[in-house]
């Protein structure tokens, strides 16, 4: 009878006590990994190069996008992701997209420019798509009062959602109600050539319409535009104006 009160009392305790010793020696899961990945890449500063024209390449860590890339020099293949804003020979370049493009590389573009290259993904304005680990918001682009970009067209220009910045790429054209719609910019990156799209003095009035932190001027130097222009926008804008040489740089 003391051997069945020992076993009924005893022994139950003692798995209790095994299981519960088993369990404290689980190892602790980790589900804050890719956050920490994530506030990591935050924590790195965006890189904006200007290559010429309209081309851009923006990168974070292990993260590069191309924009409307264009007589560029090299082919480095390192493209995580390609914008194309619409099919002008200018803006869209097969060799180019080549140079830039690896394996994984995604595309995302105007629907007449997914049309010509056969492959990527397309944007309308106001869509927004994720790819590359960046969040890509398609704006309108086009002249109210030209015939160069017609509305009708859909083609865009976008805010890059990278690196925890914002950043606004027009493509070509004039200011719209679109434009002037926009907020929590940190880099608008705008035309200011004139004649196909805005001129210095329109796109200084676009900034302080939907005011971004900074801005920086492109479409001047090749096709139209000068250097001139580029500087009478960086006077007249009421933000932070940084001008570029081609090749050149700036992190935010």
């Amino acid at each position: 009878m003391l051997i069945r009160t020992w076993i009924l009392t005893v022994l139950p305790a003692a798995f209790g006590l095994f299981f519960i010793g088993c369990e404290k020696q689980l190892p602790e899961s980790h589900p804050s990994a890719p956050t920490e990945t994530t506030e990591k890449e935050t924590a790195m500063p965006v890189t904006v190069q200007w290559f010429g024209h309209a081309s851009f390449r923006l990168s974070n860590g292990d993260t590069v996008i191309y924009i409307d890339p264009w007589k560029l020099s090299d082919a480095p293949h390192n493209g995580s992701l390609v914008l194309v804003s619409h099919s002008h020979h200018d803006h869209y370049s097969a060799d180019d997209i080549g140079e830039v493009a690896g394996d994984g590389t995604e595309i995302i573009a105007s629907a007449d420019v997914i049309k010509k290259h056969g492959s990527g993904r397309a944007i309308k304005p106001g869509q927004t798509i994720e790819a590359a680990g960046v969040r890509v918001t398609a704006v309108a682009a086009y002249n109210p009062a030209k015939q160069f970009h017609p509305k009708a067209n859909n083609w865009v220009g976008f805010v890059v959602e990278i690196g925890g910045k914002r950043i606004y790429y027009a493509g070509d054209t004039d200011e719209t109600p679109e434009m002037k719609a926009l907020t929590n910019i940190d880099l608008a990156l705008l035309p200011v050539g004139g004649t196909y799209t805005m001129n210095a003095q329109e796109a200084a009035t676009a900034v302080s319409h939907f005011q971004p932190k900074q801005a920086l001027p492109y479409h001047w130097g090749d096709i139209v535009g000068s250097r001139k222009d580029a500087e009478q926008f960086k006077k007249q804008a009421s933000c932070q104006v940084t001008v570029l040489d081609p090749g050149g740089s700036m992190t935010l």
